[in-house]
């Protein structure tokens, strides 16, 4: 089935107007998944790293299936299924819009990992099938499947006296025709859990565990002639409503997600993928007992998992070229840390700003580690959605409880797909004497929030927050871009004060003095911000940096905006559902997005000629405007406003990385003219980090800021007393 989504929409409905600005969610983000394994045909992307792109392109349509398309799966079992309100498309008209574009996906996919397999050759790499192995491997390869392979193995027949097994979700099987007495059977291998995906076979070489069994199904089904041997996996709907499922009167909430969790593995299958095309008969037998279609089968031979991409890479970095991967970077002390001061003491005197990967979390660590050691701390209240393994944010958490802070952790056990790291983090903190929230009943807490309360001199209660748009996690603060204010501003304390108050008692209905917290205040304040800038015409600016653009009603204001003449420009990562430069509608938006080595994660919003910056954890998405805790923070700081629009301005002259989506919703490469310098954004923070690290930039407090902090510390009456000039 071909449809054009935006004729679709417009078609079906004309009284709505965004039909003819806007674009499907779902097909938006495959459009950024293709940019993502495009990387791959990127010449200037060393040899290995275009591997890496290409199995993070899998690991991400993984999850869209499990997620995105298993609940629009769910949506066509509705007797009247709601339509997309961007476009006007059922779910079943984006189902066959999604399973289309994948195959043309993973045709492309499927060339480009042999293509770029085929340039890893050339440097001694290469992963082998077993007809490629000589006498002495193959020699190998039978040893290790008789003494450590073949003893784990449990083959299945499947026939009138044995039923049809459950599928595990993602997991990779052998699936064999076999034959007996002209009787038809289907044989049915799992590879255990237990076994490694591949084996090596020298330095540089390896076999995947799948090509092994797939040649030894005869000796496995010996009583049986084996007729046809497939590869295959599948993908369920791992998209679990919480709130349905958890009973009433829960006493422990732990126990009830375990138990979610393992509910979530049996769900509706949506894809199958075979190395090649079935046989009638063992297709029609999948087809009837998995209950799925025809459209829902996928044949490809590249690997169905490449998470040993990533494994592989350690394991060859010291026995290859180094040109095949990306020159070496490890995070720079920030431009604003100072390495030898008490970090208590640096906030104190002024806000300090990191961004990552390119400055170091390691600042925020110790932060929270001389919190944990500091007598005059009294609490320490965190949000927490994703942590590392050996998380050095719970070790300084736990260090803290030991030395008699009292420490709250809420820790969001719905974050997906790490329910069970947070689960076992809960219990450990728990066992530490932490008081554990987790999250409100009817909305996930995405914040990034960090508050410090402790005692100055004179006794006074003082507060250290840290805001940011990024995880607790100092692995993916490697791999993602964003943005962490550490503040001794009051009055953004006191808010951050109260709003661990509010998640305390299940109430997130509330305004506060600075932050913006979704969902009460950050929606409405974001749109009377774009009226603000409509008001000013011509020469009104609005300058945003997000993950995803799907909320309708901020894609509406933002069309006002655009036909009042105000300049609006948006670097996007993944999904837009808003296009730009339609004529008569987003004539004055500009969207860009940037794919490159590292993932772009910072939220950014910028009002007017850089009056208003602000960074947070929400996505100008519906659920986190709506259904999630979301907080976003004003910079008052003159020198971190400064920071903040310089690393904004590189990334929009980024005229490598970068692509620019034209009025159709596809994104096309910069235009460089003869002469232009190449800009390669993240090479260029890379380059500043490195340069500022050995010099670092001089900033002083200005008088501004002094009388700006000497102005929190008085009372509200003796701010109203110096305004009125009474001594």
């Amino acid at each position: 089935m071909t449809l054009n989504t935006e004729t679709k929409g417009e078609g079906k409905n004309k009284k709505e107007r965004i039909y003819n600005y806007s674009r499907n969610r779902e097909l938006s983000w495959l459009g950024f998944n293709q940019r993502v394994l495009r990387e791959a045909l990127d010449e200037n992307n060393p040899s290995y790293e275009k591997l890496k792109f290409i199995s993070i392109f899998n690991s991400n349509l993984d999850e869209f299936y499990n997620v995105r398309v298993g609940s629009l799966n769910d949506l066509t079992l509705l007797k009247n299924p709601p339509e997309d309100n961007k476009t006007g498309m059922t779910p079943q008209e984006q189902l066959d819009l999604i399973y289309e574009k994948t195959r043309k996906l993973l045709k492309e996919n499927e060339e480009l990992y042999y293509r770029v397999m085929g340039e890893l050759k050339q440097y001694g790499i290469q992963s082998y099938t077993y007809d490629e192995l000589d006498g002495e491997q193959k020699e190998f390869i039978s040893n290790i499947y008789d003494d450590h392979i073949k003893p784990i193995l449990a083959p299945q027949i499947i026939d009138f006296f044995h039923p049809f097994p459950f599928i595990e979700n993602k997991n990779i099987y052998i699936i064999c025709e076999l034959s007996y007495k002209d009787k038809y059977s289907l044989g049915l291998l799992p590879i255990p859990d237990s076994l490694p995906s591949f084996y090596m076979l020298g330095d540089k070489k390896w076999i995947r565990t799948e090509r092994i069994l797939k040649e030894k199904v005869q000796d496995i089904f010996s009583n049986y002639t084996v007729k046809k041997t497939y590869v295959m996996n599948l993908h369920r709907n791992m998209d679990i409503n919480y709130e349905e499922h958890l009973e009433d009167q829960v006493d422990d909430y732990r126990m009830q997600m375990k138990k979610l969790l393992k509910k979530r593995t049996r769900l509706q299958v949506v894809r199958v993928n075979t190395d090649s095309p079935l046989d009638h008969q063992t297709k029609e037998f999948l087809k009837e007992h998995l209950n799925i279609k025809d459209y829902q089968f996928f044949t490809y031979t590249s690997p169905f998992n490449m998470g040993n991409v990533f494994g592989l890479e350690s394991m060859l970095k010291t026995k290859c070229d180094p040109t095949i991967f990306y020159n070496a970077f490890s995070p720079k002390v920030g431009e604003m840390i100072e390495s030898d001061k008490s970090l208590f003491q640096q906030i104190e005197e002024k806000d300090r700003l990191l961004i990552y990967p390119y400055e170091d979390i390691d600042s925020f660590l110790k932060l929270l580690e001389e919190a944990a050691e500091n007598p005059d701390v009294i609490s320490i209240k965190i949000t927490i959605y994703r942590l590392a393994k050996n998380s050095r944010v719970v070790k300084n958490l736990v260090k803290a409880r030991e030395n008699g802070k009292d420490v709250t952790v809420m820790l969001e056990l719905r974050a997906r797909f790490d329910e069970e790291s947070n689960i076992n983090y809960s219990q450990i903190l728990y066992n530490e004497g932490c008081t554990i929230l987790y999250g409100t009943e009817d909305y996930k807490v995405h914040s990034k929030v960090c508050l410090i309360t402790y005692k100055d001199q004179e006794g006074n209660i003082k507060y250290i927050s840290q805001i940011g748009t990024g995880n607790y996690n100092e692995s993916t603060s490697k791999q993602y871009s964003d943005i962490s204010l550490m503040t001794a501003h009051q009055g953004i304390g006191k808010d951050c004060y109260n709003f661990f108050n509010h998640i305390n008692l299940e109430n997130v209905n509330n305004n506060y003095s600075h932050i913006l917290a979704a969902p009460y205040s950050l929606k409405v304040t974001i749109i009377e911000k774009i009226e603000k800038e409509i008001a000013k015409g011509e020469n009104g600016k609005i300058f945003f940096k997000y993950n995803s653009l799907t909320d309708k009603d901020i894609m509406m204001k933002l069309e006002e905006a655009s036909r009042n003449k105000v300049q609006v420009r948006m670097i996007i990562r993944g999904i837009s559902c808003l296009r730009p430069g339609v004529e008569g509608f987003t004539d004055n938006i500009e969207i860009r997005s940037i794919v490159g080595r590292y993932l772009e994660h910072p939220r950014v919003l910028i009002f007017g000629d850089n009056e208003e910056v602000f960074i947070g954890s929400s996505d100008l998405m519906t659920r986190n405007l709506v259904r999630r805790v979301e907080v976003m923070v004003p910079i008052y700081d003159e020198f971190i406003k400064k920071k903040i629009i310089e690393y904004m301005d590189i990334q929009w002259k980024d005229n490598t990385k970068a692509r620019i989506m034209n009025s159709s919703g596809i994104y096309e490469p910069v235009p460089v003219e003869p002469g232009d310098e190449l800009v390669n954004s993240q090479e260029t923070m890379m380059r500043l980090a490195i340069e500022r690290e050995l010099k670092p930039v001089p900033f002083t407090v200005t008088p501004k800021e002094e009388s700006k902090k000497e102005e929190e510390k008085l009372s509200f009456f003796d701010r109203i007393k110096r305004f009125f000039g009474i001594k």
